[in-house]
């Protein structure tokens, strides 16, 4: 298997904190140039304490670096992994520094959020510039994968799981972060609302192949001010519809999420099974990818594919929906930040 151009890879994520002294410095990272007083970072990072101070994301960025570089020795494709977190160890700017150190000169990065938004995408290539912009590393990011068919069957695989614990009958929601609607508006360029239309595409895929009629799409995790309007229904109010429908049963299936974190174990595992079970609905939540070894070999192909278009070979490049597979770079005016314009890669 032939990487080059690239003589490493770089696993990009979010981070998050692994004991409860870390939970309010995160937080502050996580926040900083917002202005959010600390008692309500205090406030927020109870979602953390109930689960010891610690959120199950870089746990499951290490099990995905196994699989990755398990994944690499099978096939063998001899190539360093690297990790490196926005918000907190191991952070983006210690993987610059050992990969300098190591001698790699240019890196492909897997960022760990699969939809186009600034908070899932641009605000990443702001970051990955920051700390690469004065090193002799070149920095390119794999393309979305939200409609890459391995990720479309798998969620499809864990949603059919689930229906057959709570019965056929059952009411499919699929769920992702909420965004302002702002956010939302400018994803994919001024006026797209490619987040959106985005998710909306895998629900219709992942419903088509379960073979369900009775879908829908809902948000968790906001935050921010009740004043900006954020996109809607939020999951519980929308469980509150459906039982009001006469649903007797209900499958989340978190589409926007490719690992079990904080949002997932405490806004769907916890509040909206609270939500359902106080309703009297049927409850139960699909997996995420996390580390299955066939989401690892899907990176694997995402950067073959992007290696070979490097080297000017015409690569295969699967993609399912009416969107087809998203271009390795952006517009100059995607997933824009309203608040300022900080320098990005891609």
């Amino acid at each position: 298997m032939d990487a080059r151009p690239y003589d490493a890879l770089l696993l990009v994520s979010f981070g998050g904190p692994e004991k409860p002294e870390d939970v309010v410095p995160f937080l502050e990272n996580v926040t900083r140039g917002r202005g959010i007083p600390k008692e309500r970072l205090v406030e927020v990072g109870e979602h953390y304490f109930g689960f010891g101070g610690k959120s199950p994301i870089n746990g499951i960025n290490r099990e995905l670096l196994a699989a990755l570089r398990a994944d690499f020795a099978e096939q063998g494709l001899d190539l360093p992994v690297y990790w490196g977190n926005r918000n907190w160890d191991p952070y983006l700017a210690d993987a610059f520094e050992q990969m300098v150190a190591d001698g790699v000169e240019r890196v492909a990065c897997f960022m760990t959020s699969a939809y186009s938004s600034y908070s899932s995408c641009r605000q990443y290539r702001e970051d990955l510039f920051e700390v690469s912009n004065d090193l002799p590393i070149r920095v390119d990011r794999l393309r979305h994968h939200f409609n890459h068919p391995v990720f479309v069957e798998l969620f499809t695989e864990y949603a059919r799981d689930a229906l057959a614990q709570v019965g056929p009958d059952a009411h499919v929601v699929f769920v992702t972060h909420s965004v302002p609607d702002q956010m939302n508006e400018a994803s994919g360029g001024p006026g797209c609302g490619l987040y959106e239309h985005q998710h909306l595409s895998v629900a219709r895929l992942v419903s088509e192949a379960l073979g369900v009629t009775q879908w829908s799409l809902a948000y968790c995790s906001r935050s921010g001010p009740p004043s900006q309007p954020w996109l809607e229904p939020d999951i519980n109010d929308h469980l509150e519809e459906l039982a009001g429908q006469d649903v007797t049963g209900v499958v989340l299936v978190p589409i926007g999420f490719v690992a079990d974190h904080m949002e997932v174990v405490y806004d769907l595992d916890t509040e909206a099974k609270a939500t359902a079970e106080k309703l009297g609905l049927r409850f139960a939540r699909a997996a995420s990818p996390n580390a299955d070894p066939r989401y690892a070999a899907m990176i694997r192909d995402l950067l073959l594919e992007r290696a070979a278009a490097e080297r000017g070979e015409s690569p295969e490049r699967p993609a399912v929906g009416e969107f087809g597979p998203k271009a390795d770079t952006c517009a100059a005016d995607c997933c824009l930040n309203p608040r300022s314009q900080r320098p990005v890669i891609a």
